[in-house]
C-alpha cells in the first residue's frame, strides 16, 4: 500500500484550520464597518439635536435677556 493512499473521507488536521483562515479578521472587519455606520448614525442625531437646542437657547436669551419682559 503506497503512502500518497489514504481512506475516502479522511482528512488531515490541517486542511481544516486552512479553509478556516481569515474567518476571524473578516468577521472583525464586518463588526468594525457595522460599528462605524452605527456612529455617523448616532453624530448626525447628535449634531441635529444639539442644532436644535441652540438655536431655542439663543432664542430664549435674546427674547429674556436682549428685552425687559416680565413673562421669563
Amino acid at each position: 500500500m503506497s503512502r500518497d493512499i489514504r481512506p475516502q473521507g479522511h482528512r488531515p488536521a490541517h486542511t481544516a484550520r486552512r479553509d478556516e483562515r481569515g474567518e476571524g479578521v473578516i468577521s472583525a472587519a464586518i463588526a468594525v464597518l457595522i460599528m462605524a455606520f452605527i456612529g455617523v448614525g448616532m453624530w448626525f442625531a447628535f449634531n441635529a439635536t444639539f442644532q436644535h437646542t441652540a438655536k431655542n437657547v439663543d432664542t430664549q436669551i435674546n427674547k429674556c435677556i436682549g428685552q425687559t419682559n416680565p413673562s421669563c
